[in-house]
């Protein structure tokens, strides 16, 4: 289909350079493509800033239209089977194995669920750190249960809490960090990295976190981007799409394209092996020029204490 029979819609709030800007993109298209009508996701310079731009067969829905329908969608999801089962992801393989079953098993009427399972880990890869065995899972997963901080359990909350106008404010405004930040941040945007040494006061007992600090609309748009992120075993190792270790480091390497391009163009663009070299020579920013690809950004997942973040992407 021609981009001259579609009808553009510009997301002024995301921007491809956050992490969780760019996850909140891709899982905006993914919950309003339609099999027969499939929407596409372009990137464009505005302000300095790469931003997402939406297409679609259909007119342009007012703003406060699409923002009730992504939201309603979005709660709805917090039932899903797919998010039900555990609180975190530190599951015996046996265990995962049968949860991998019951989405093939479903998987004719509820792809959804397939998906999710291939993103969150394999029973295939084992830790083996002490205890019960559990599997390896997604380079994603940024908490496991210390200070209450729970995996799933946080994406259920933030799913079943979100708003039209969490989901408005995430699309269509600049990020004011007006949500709670306590249990409602799945730690995929920089600024939520709330280390004592880089604030005023001691984040843990900060009150201000239950006020505000985070954009809940975007922690949940950016839930159902996981499974463009499948997970693989390679060897005694689990890899995830766009993950890459460098030494001691482990960074997540993401690609801005400008053409309009459908879902199944864009699993292709996250699974580049070539995004994931350390050094990006002229030769290859060119082929992948050619691709469509304008940009690159890579962002360092690091632990703090017990649980990870992302820190601020920079060009790859």
């Amino acid at each position: 289909m021609s981009d001259d029979s579609m009808n553009a819609l510009d997301v002024r709030g995301l921007d491809g350079s956050n992490p969780l800007g760019f996850l909140a993109a891709l899982g905006t298209l993914r919950l309003i493509d339609e099999p027969q009508h499939p929407a596409r996701l372009s990137w464009h310079r505005a302000h300095g800033a790469w931003t997402a731009r939406l297409w679609t067969e259909h007119p342009s829905p007012p703003e406060s239209d699409l923002a009730e329908r992504l939201a309603a969608n979005l709660r709805s999801s917090a039932r899903h089977p797919a998010l039900e089962r555990w609180d975190d992801l530190s599951v015996h393989p046996d265990e995962f194995r049968r949860f991998v079953e019951d989405a093939l098993e479903a998987a004719d009427r509820d792809r959804e669920w397939a998906d999710f399972a291939a993103a969150f880990g394999s029973e295939t890869t084992v830790e083996a750190t002490g205890g019960e065995p559990t599997i390896q899972d997604t380079a994603f997963r940024t908490m496991r249960g210390a200070g209450h901080q729970h995996f799933l359990k946080t994406m259920r909350h933030v799913l079943s809490e979100v708003t039209a106008d969490h989901v408005r404010r995430t699309l269509f405004e600049p990020w004011g960090y007006d949500d709670p930040l306590e249990k409602s941040s799945l730690r995929w945007d920089p600024n939520d990295d709330v280390r004592y040494a880089l604030r005023w006061r001691n984040p843990s007992g900060d009150p201000e976190r239950k006020k505000r600090g985070s954009m809940l609309g975007a922690n949940a748009l950016a839930i159902h981007a996981l499974p463009l992120h499948p997970t693989a075993p390679t060897g005694r190792r689990l890899a995830t799409t766009g993950f890459s270790r460098f030494g001691r480091d482990t960074a997540w390497t993401w690609p801005i394209w400008e053409p309009p391009v459908p879902l199944s163009v864009i699993r292709s663009l996250l699974a580049i092996p070539d995004l994931q070299r350390r050094s990006l020579e002229p030769e290859l920013r060119t082929s992948l020029g050619s691709r469509g690809v304008a940009e690159i950004y890579r962002s360092r997942r690091i632990t703090v204490g017990k649980v990870r973040n992302f820190t601020p992407a920079e060009p790859a």
